[in-house]
């Protein structure tokens, strides 16, 4: 049986999509539930599906470096039988985030990095893959919203 969300596990959700590391103790206290409560919630919302993982969302810190984000797109040869392609995307690091699409081309790669050339590499690295016929890079000018 699929398990549905109750007004409390959406409250819980909200939390902890605004912060990730609150403690139970701090969550129980805004969703009324104990902190045992509230973690056997959060158990099962990993547990069912709800909740994925859990991510960093880095800043600039103290070090002001710039990070220049490239979106690469790309085209396999074959789009059926690709996960090769996708694969090896998955063990470069500074690709941070890969979407298989619909329309003229098949993948769209977010690649972050603080080295411009390291770009050059991963785009060079990219193109030569096995299954790769074709890539088309745009890098951003700057991010507007970030969530």
């Amino acid at each position: 049986m699929k398990y549905l969300l109750d007004r409390t596990d959406e409250q819980i959700l909200s939390e902890l999509k605004s912060n990730a590391r609150i403690s139970h103790a701090e969550l129980s206290a805004k969703v009324n539930l104990s902190r045992n409560a509230v973690r056997v919630r959060i158990e099962r919302l990993e547990r069912e599906g709800f909740i994925k993982g859990y991510t960093i969302v880095t800043g600039e810190g103290g070090s002001k470096q710039h990070v220049t984000v490239a979106l690469m797109f790309v085209y396999r040869h074959d789009r059926m039988r690709g996960s090769d392609v996708i694969q090896a995307l998955r063990k470069i690091p500074e690709v941070v985030a890969c979407d298989v699409m619909t329309g003229d081309f098949d993948l769209l790669v977010r690649v972050e990095s603080s080295e411009a050339d390291r770009i050059r590499q991963i785009w060079q690295q990219i193109a030569e893959m096995p299954g790769v016929r074709d890539t088309l890079t745009a890098f951003a000018l700057s991010s507007v919203i970030r969530k």
